[in-house]
């Protein structure tokens, strides 16, 4: 085998270069197995109290170490009730305190008194108006109204015209000398025609 052997570097001894060869490889296989990596690819280290979490088991531990002890109260109370009659004393003389009752008290005083000093002060205010300056007031002006105006404050009342009041002159005349059956007739005919003219006037309108 030695003398098929071929090495990089020549030698005289192809026997012996073959087996320091075989014994440099050997030793450099060991070397780069035993070799340590310069990078850290390890998993990070886990740490017990992250995932226990002792402090909320002792928490709960506790809590129902209190929810027992209430539950043992509680059947105490609840035997002896049933093995007695039971009895309830539910009596006190509490009295209900207001820790803020005289500052409310102040406060209350002082607003009464404000409102008794705004009333007073109302009441004794005189009017600044006088009704019957008002009344002459209007008096003078309704005066001067009459003067000014050119129709009279009526005018929207009808009055009777001149042939009307001519027309009532001579039949109260004639009223005057005829009988009373004939008296009647005629107040009807006026009566009539003081209806006609009125709807006339209306119709107009």
């Amino acid at each position: 085998m030695h003398k098929s052997y071929r090495s990089t570097c020549p030698a005289t001894n192809k026997f012996l270069k073959k087996r320091w060869d075989d014994k440099y490889y050997s030793d450099h296989r060991i070397l780069v197995r035993d070799a340590q990596p310069c990078v850290d690819a390890r998993p990070p280290q886990t740490f017990l109290h992250l995932h226990m979490k002792y402090k909320k088991y002792q928490l709960e531990e506790e809590h129902r170490a209190i929810i027992e002890r209430d539950n043992r109260i509680l059947l105490e109370k609840v035997s002896h009730i049933m093995k007695t009659k039971g009895s309830v004393d539910s009596h006190h003389q509490y009295e209900l305190k207001s820790l803020n009752q005289g500052k409310r008290r102040q406060e209350l005083l002082k607003v009464s008194k404000e409102n008794a000093n705004i009333m007073k002060r109302l009441i004794q205010q005189k009017l600044d108006i006088n009704r019957e300056n008002w009344k002459d007031n209007w008096a003078k002006n309704s005066v001067y109204f009459d003067n000014i105006a050119k129709y009279d404050i009526d005018w929207f009342i009808s009055k009777p015209s001149g042939r009307q009041l001519n027309n009532e002159k001579s039949l109260s005349k004639r009223s005057q000398s005829l009988p009373r059956e004939d008296k009647k007739i005629q107040l009807d005919s006026l009566n009539k025609n003081e209806n006609e003219e009125k709807s006339n006037m209306e119709n107009n309108k």
